[in-house]
């Protein structure tokens, strides 16, 4: 099912699915948007979670085992939409962002997202440990130009870290849980 243009690395385990989910500020009643929901691992973990997931999955073979997945599973609360994130409309209902996306598109999806109308109250992605360090603004590292104007309205850290062999396949770079959360006025 890999993409290998698209630089997916999947999450293996629906058990660190809830791990992830449990170390987040997610509700009952909230919308989560999932930016790359590949099969479903992280989808069904959220499905149980959450109101509603919006799971976004650009690659047509990857979006049809998701469907199958969440069929065998009588998941309803799931909106699978087989478009590219870059040319996804936001919702303009308030909404939180979940998701394992392609490393490759992680500055794209992140000013989509801070630059948008209506952005999220919250976003936690897996990133490459090394691009999530220049997102948090602090002393102790490079902050990007990115990372200032992500942290002037949110606050931002890294949750965990994960090990190469949470994936499939396992990615040759360290991987950690990044968390933004909007900052109250």
């Amino acid at each position: 099912m890999r993409n290998y243009k698209l630089s997916q690395h999947f999450l293996r385990s629906p058990r660190l699915a809830l791990i992830l989910i449990g170390h987040s500020n997610l509700k009952k009643r909230d919308t989560v948007v999932e930016i790359g929901s590949g099969s479903g691992v992280i989808t069904s973990a959220l499905a149980h979670r959450v109101s509603h997931v919006i799971a976004i999955e650009s690659d047509q073979k990857t979006a049809e085992k998701l469907r199958e997945n969440l069929k065998k599973h009588v998941i309803t609360n799931v909106t699978i939409i087989e478009e590219d994130f870059r040319n996804f409309n936001l919702p303009t209902e308030p909404y939180k962002v979940f998701a394992n996306p392609p490393f490759s598109l992680s500055s794209e999806i992140f000013h989509k997202l801070i630059e948008s109308a209506n952005p999220p109250e919250s976003i936690y992605l897996i990133l490459q440990k090394q691009f999530a360090l220049k997102l948090l603004n602090n002393t102790r590292h490079y902050t990007s130009q990115l990372g200032f104007k992500l942290t002037k309205n949110y606050t931002t850290r890294i949750r965990l870290p994960l090990k190469p062999t949470d994936f499939t396949p396992p990615p040759a770079v360290p991987c950690v849980f990044f968390e933004a959360k909007l900052k109250q006025p």
